[in-house]
């Protein structure tokens, strides 16, 4: 019996709402829209042979409107294919925790790749669990620089040229590079945590609300990456020193704190969240070198990965924190379908109709 091929789906409820939006003019992604790019990629997916899909319950009504419209579907449109949907039998907890369950049984399940509707946290949550199954990025968050914002139709055809085996790995997948913060003394030794953009030492000594949203917080940064075109703490990168996803090394920067003495750095204006460009002073800035370990001195605050804070540091704790490239396998979207358009590909399916 042949194993029909089958695709997981992370659509990340939470994603889209954070504090930011309370503080800037960032975009709102809503429970219906999120339901629809789901149902997008559906109609992408099925169309090029992908009969599958497991995805995860929830209480905010993703869940309930994508069943809502594969019911509707079914009914007037059966013509046209859509995988067979599947809701994960897991407990909800409108957490975290719910993505990293819904991830690692995806994985025991051999899903063929993980569609992922989030922000740089959602993806940090799902690369922390995927292993060697690649991920399909689409941005639903707040400040986006790991995934990118793409139609779900699109993203679907390429995801399922890829999880079908029409293109090869070699010629659709782009492996990812990333931060590994670890603690190597102290009472939290051995601890381990990711990032697939950026490292950030904040200022501020509590957790609180998570998000990094004030310059004046920011003590240093690490980066995978950083575009000039970017948003979020990467862009402070790419104002001064632009560092690309396939460039060998990262950066390390460090910036004087507020009330500092004149002629401290060198000024920069980056735009750290959607409608809040931010002056900052650089100290300095260097090239971070895969397998070099540094210092993540804290001092007396915080530890924030990818855009939030995650860890106060006990005392006698110390961090070091390093680049590599086992981060994610991603599909490169384009690159998928230019192999395909140049390989006839799209040509063939349309004849098997």
């Amino acid at each position: 019996m042949t194993t029909p091929v089958t695709v997981g789906v992370i659509a990340n409820p939470a994603s889209g709402r954070d504090i930011r939006r309370l503080t800037t003019h960032a975009s709102v992604f809503p429970t219906a829209e999120k339901a629809n790019m789901v149902v997008r990629l559906l109609a992408g997916l099925g169309a090029l042979g992908v009969a599958r899909v497991l995805t995860l319950r929830d209480n905010t009504g993703v869940a309930a409107l994508l069943l809502r419209a594969i019911e509707t579907h079914a009914a007037i449109a059966a013509h046209e294919p859509w995988p067979d949907v599947e809701f994960v039998d897991l407990p909800v907890s409108e957490s975290v925790a719910d993505t990293h369950a819904g991830v690692a049984h995806m994985v025991r399940e051999a899903v063929a790749l993980i569609a992922v509707l989030g922000g740089d946290g959602t993806h940090r949550a799902v690369a922390a669990h995927c292993g060697a199954t690649p991920l399909l990025a689409l941005s639903t968050g707040t400040n986006n620089a790991f995934p990118e914002l793409r139609e779900a139709t699109v993203a679907g055809l390429a995801g399922a040229l890829v999880a079908t085996g029409a293109v090869p790995a070699g010629s659709a997948l782009a492996r990812n590079k990333r931060l590994v913060a670890r603690c190597v003394e102290g009472p939290s030794r051995g601890r381990e945590e990711i990032a697939l953009v950026d490292i950030c030492v904040a200022r501020q000594p509590f957790i609180g609300a998570r998000a990094i949203s004030e310059s004046s917080d920011i003590e240093s940064l690490f980066l995978t990456f950083a575009p000039p075109d970017g948003i979020g703490l990467s862009s402070i990168g790419g104002a001064w020193a632009p560092v690309g996803r396939d460039a060998a090394h990262g950066l390390h920067m460090t910036f004087a704190g507020p009330g500092g003495p004149a002629g401290a750095g060198v000024p920069l204006l980056a735009p750290i969240a959607p409608g809040r460009v931010e002056r900052l002073t650089m100290r300095t800035c260097q090239r971070l070198e895969v397998g070099v370990a540094l210092p993540l001195d804290a001092g007396h605050g915080t530890l924030a990965f990818d855009g939030e804070r995650e860890i106060e540091p006990a005392r006698g704790d110390r961090y070091e924190v390093s680049l590599d490239w086992r981060g994610p396998l991603t599909v490169d979207v384009a690159r998928t379908l230019r192999y395909a358009a140049s390989h006839q590909l799209l040509r063939e399916a349309a004849a098997r109709v």
